[in-house]
C-alpha cells in the first residue's frame, strides 16, 4: 500500500506536463471569432428559450381544458 502513494506523486507532474502539451497544440479562436460564436450561443439560447416557454404555456393551457 505504501507504494501506490508514492507511485501517485511520481505520476502527478506527468499529468501535468502531458496537459500543458497537450495545450499547446490548441488553436485557440481570435478575439473577433469568440465573440462572433458567442453572440450565436446567447442568441440562439434566448430563442430557443422562447419557444421552450410559448410551449410550456399552451400545454398547460391544454392540461387545464382537458382537466376542468
Amino acid at each position: 500500500m505504501g507504494n501506490s502513494s508514492s507511485e501517485e506523486k511520481t505520476s502527478k507532474p506527468k499529468f501535468f506536463d502531458g496537459v500543458k502539451a497537450e495545450f499547446k497544440k490548441v488553436t485557440w479562436p481570435d478575439r473577433e471569432l469568440l465573440l462572433k460564436q458567442s453572440a450565436a450561443v446567447v442568441g440562439i439560447s434566448i430563442v430557443l428559450g422562447g419557444i421552450i416557454a410559448v410551449l410550456d404555456m399552451i400545454l398547460q393551457y391544454a392540461v387545464d381544458f382537458l382537466v376542468k
